[in-house]
């Protein structure tokens, strides 16, 4: 019928309806983990600032067991990296690194794998420095329970089968969940995939309500491959810029009685902050195979996440998406939202 139902009572009609709900963050699937179980998130504002608090009750014991990982089906690695890294330089600042140890556990098949199946050398970057920075990794790791201050964890080979079982002791743990899609959109019969996410084409629209585009994190991307844990695939910032610039041109064209035509490039080019250094890497796409794939390191990176970070806030602010100078940079770089 066209409407949407709010939870006070009320009801909106629309013409054309763009979900973009985002996800529901999925702790549920993990027994014990998440802010009301044994492990935190940095995935919202409440979740990061609790973390905050018992960070600084765990400095002030002066040592400990940091735990920091993505869990099975998780599609968002790359905070976790940043957190991990960020966390290793701020323990560093206050000279008291060596009292503390730091943990990495991922349900991906390498470091550096990102639900990207890698990114230039990824892998290799990212295993330097998580060496250079003595922070040792699990990996093909199904994390199955959290209890108080232990982490159960079964350690799968490259064909799924079960190598060994580990629990790992820690003081504070922070586990990026896996994403669901949120309730309200899961209750729509096709709709979504079983996992909840939001089934589009290619111009991001829904195959089974023509008048429903989707747009991020909360729609239904396969993986970029089979892995031995079930990974995710990431939805990042600029791809998630495409894909609505795409679904407006679309259901704007529809506004004109025309058919949908435009596909957004889902290129990725991501800024990863690790406290005193970082590391940027270009997909285009992101699902490969690509054309352009490169991640580099350095101090800038950090510089320029600062700066971006700052000048995305007032461009939201402001209400201007796309200034004319951001477009042209990012074309001489070769990325556009739109496909040719």
């Amino acid at each position: 019928n066209n409407k949407l139902e709010l939870a006070n009572g009320d009801t909106v009609e629309y013409d054309y309806l763009l979900i973009a709900t985002g996800p529901k963050l999925y702790f549920a699937e993990l027994e014990g983990s998440g802010p009301e179980g044994h492990s935190h998130s940095v995935c919202s504002i409440n979740h990061a600032e609790t973390f905050w608090g018992q960070y600084q009750k765990l400095i002030e014991k002066g040592s400990g067991t940091i735990l920091v990982g993505a869990a099975p089906f998780a599609s968002c690695f790359g905070p976790a990296y940043e957190f991990a890294f960020i966390l290793d330089t701020d323990l560093r600042k206050r000279r008291i690194r060596d009292k503390f140890h730091i943990k990495f556990v991922s349900s991906e098949p390498y470091i550096g794998h990102l639900g990207l199946g890698g990114v230039g050398d990824s892998k290799g970057m990212l295993e330097s420095e998580m060496r250079s920075r003595h922070i040792p990794w699990v990996i093909n790791a199904k994390t199955t329970k959290f209890e108080a201050n232990k982490c159960f964890v079964d350690v799968m080979n490259d064909k799924g089968e079960l190598v060994e079982s580990q629990e790992i002791d820690f003081d504070m743990a922070m586990m990026l969940p896996a994403f669901f899609g949120v309730d309200a959109v899961t209750a729509v019969e096709g709709l979504c995939n079983p996992r909840g996410f939001v089934m589009v084409d290619e111009h991001q629209r829904n195959p089974t309500y023509k008048n429903i585009y989707s747009a991020g994190v909360c729609i239904a991307i396969p993986p970029v491959e089979a892995t031995p844990v079930a990974t995710g695939a990431p939805k990042t910032g600029y791809m998630i810029e495409s894909m609505v610039t795409a679904a407006v041109h679309n259901i704007h064209a529809e506004l004109l009685g025309k058919e949908p035509e435009e596909q957004g490039t889902w290129a990725a080019l991501c800024l990863a902050d690790m406290g005193d250094t970082g590391a940027a890497f270009l997909a285009i796409p992101q699902i490969p195979p690509r054309n352009v794939a490169w991640f580099k390191k350095g101090k800038w990176v950090h510089l320029a996440k600062i700066a971006f970070e700052k000048y995305f806030i007032r461009k939201m602010k402001k209400g201007s998406s796309e200034p004319f100078y951001e477009k042209t940079m990012l074309k001489m770089m070769g990325l556009t939202r739109l496909k040719d």
